[in-house]
């Protein structure tokens, strides 16, 4: 999610990090009970990382212009 940000609030002050937004709408999510990968994604995780280290990535504007055509569609 482009510009996301994660934030600690103790419920009563305004944090830092929502005082440096510009207006507008913000969906706000908290992420203190983000569920366990299931197996299959860890296992994709680790495969997509030795993919990397054997120097088969891809660069930035590669993935964007990916995520572009699959959003565009």
């Amino acid at each position: 999610m482009a510009g996301s940000r994660v934030l600690t609030w103790n419920g009563k002050d305004l944090p830092a990090e929502l005082r440096e937004l510009p207006a507008g709408r913000y969906l706000v999510e908290a992420v203190d009970d983000i569920p366990a990968l299931t197996e299959e994604e860890d296992e994709g995780l680790r495969q997509a990382l030795a993919s990397l280290r054997a120097g088969k990535g891809c660069s930035v504007v590669e993935v964007r212009q990916r995520i572009d055509a699959i959003l565009c569609k």
